[in-house]
């Protein structure tokens, strides 16, 4: 082989080696880019994936706090509800003791004139005092006749009377009184036993 020969296979080799390095290269380059690709991919839906927990977090939070307000707002409102249909509720109940004298009162048989127009007057106050509470809602609780019920009569007493049933209220010994729906005193009473 000639000389001349010789460097220009030498020369061929070395554009084939550097050929082969370049497509190496080039392969190498294609791989990394590929690799980068799947690995901002995997970051993606990683991040997508935060993302949707971090919703769905935030919605059940939020879900919570909207529940949480809503129980708030109903409670408030049935608050403000019990409170006006209850608002004389104290006062009613620091007037009971005076109703219970004036019936004490009004059931002693007046002597006289005098006494009975006395008596005339205070039944008179007595009914307009009924009125007043009638218009409040205050009611008496039945009892004689009735079933005994320990959520509105609190037996004192039990005896045996003939012409009432057992568990049946005979006697009546302080009248009781409901406001509305609420019971402001239970009845005291005698029940059959």
């Amino acid at each position: 082989m000639s000389n001349e020969n010789k460097q220009q296979h030498e020369q061929e080799q070395e554009e084939a080696e550097q050929k082969e390095q370049d497509q190496e290269q080039e392969m190498a380059d294609v791989m990394e880019g590929q690799v980068i690709e799947e690995q901002d991919e995997a970051d993606e839906e990683s991040a997508e994936a935060a993302h949707q927990a971090k919703i769905a977090d935030l919605n059940n939070r939020l879900l919570r706090v909207q529940a949480d307000y809503d129980n708030f707002r109903r409670r408030s409102r049935e608050e403000k509800e019990a409170a006006a249909k209850y608002r004389a509720q104290g006062f009613i109940e620091e007037l009971l003791p005076a109703l219970d004298n004036f019936e004490r009162a009004l059931s002693v048989k007046p002597e006289g004139e005098e006494a009975k127009s006395l008596a005339q007057g205070l039944n008179m106050v007595y009914n307009q005092l009924q009125e007043a509470l009638k218009k409040e809602g205050v009611t008496a609780i039945e009892t004689v006749g009735q079933p005994f019920d320990p959520h509105l009569h609190q037996a004192v007493m039990q005896v045996e009377e003939e012409g009432f049933e057992s568990n049946q209220v005979v006697e009546e010994l302080q009248k009781g009184y409901k406001l509305k729906d609420r019971v402001l005193r239970p009845s005291m009473v005698k029940v059959n036993a």
